[in-house]
C-alpha cells in the first residue's frame, strides 16, 4: 500500500530502507537523520510510503518544491548553468529520496511512489540527483521521462559524482498496467 505518512516519527524505519538500498554506514544514517529531519519541515515537503499488509514499510519517498536558497539548489546551479540549464531550478518538484528495500525492488513500488508524489505537485517539472553512474536507476528516471541536465556533479559530502536529471510533469505512464 502507498500512502503519505510521517516522516518525522518513521524517520529511523525510512533511513533503514536507505541504508539498504544505498548502502549506508551507520555514521551517514547519524547524519542523514538530521537532514531528513530538518527537510520535513520544509513548506510544501511531503513523503509517501509503501508498506506491506503487515505495515512494515518497504519504500519511501519525499520532496518538496524547489527553493534556490537550499543547500543541494545552491551547489547543482553551477553545473545546471553550464549547460544552460538551470531554469530547471525554477517551478520544480525536488525528489530528495527515494529508495526501495532491495527485497521489494522491480515490483513497481518505485514507480508508484514517484508518480504519485509527483502527481500532487503544483509545479510543471520535476528534478534529482542521482548517482552518476549508467544503472538500473538512471534506467528507471529515464523510462520516467528524466534526462540528464547535468553531470559530473560534485557534492563537498562525498567523492561520488552525481548526475542531476529533470523530467517535465506529469511523469508518463507505462501503456500497459
Amino acid at each position: 500500500m502507498v500512502e503519505p505518512f510521517d516522516l518525522v516519527q518513521r524517520a529511523d524505519e525510512a533511513l533503514a530502507v536507505q541504508a539498504l538500498a544505498f548502502g549506508l554506514t551507520d555514521d551517514e544514517i547519524a547524519v542523514r537523520r538530521q537532514i531528513v529531519l530538518r527537510h520535513a519541515t520544509m513548506p510544501g515537503a511531503r513523503a509517501l510510503g509503501a508498506t506491506t499488509q503487515e505495515g512494515r514499510l518497504v519504500g519511501f519517498v519525499y520532496g518538496m518544491p524547489n527553493d534556490r536558497t537550499h543547500w543541494w539548489s545552491t551547489v547543482v546551479e553551477p553545473y545546471l548553468r553550464r549547460t544552460g540549464n538551470d531554469c530547471w531550478l525554477d517551478l520544480s518538484f525536488v525528489i530528495v529520496e527515494l529508495h526501495v528495500h532491495p527485497a521489494y525492488q522491480r515490483h513497481s513500488i518505485g514507480r508508484r511512489l514517484i508518480t504519485e508524489i509527483t502527481d500532487a505537485a503544483a509545479e510543471p517539472r520535476s528534478i534529482l540527483s542521482a548517482l552518476d553512474l549508467e544503472s538500473p536507476t538512471r534506467r528507471f528516471y529515464r523510462s520516467l521521462g528524466y534526462r540528464d541536465l547535468a553531470h559530473p556533479v560534485h557534492f563537498p559530502s562525498t567523492p561520488t559524482p552525481y548526475t542531476v536529471m529533470g523530467a517535465p510533469l506529469p511523469l508518463p505512464r507505462p501503456h500497459c498496467q
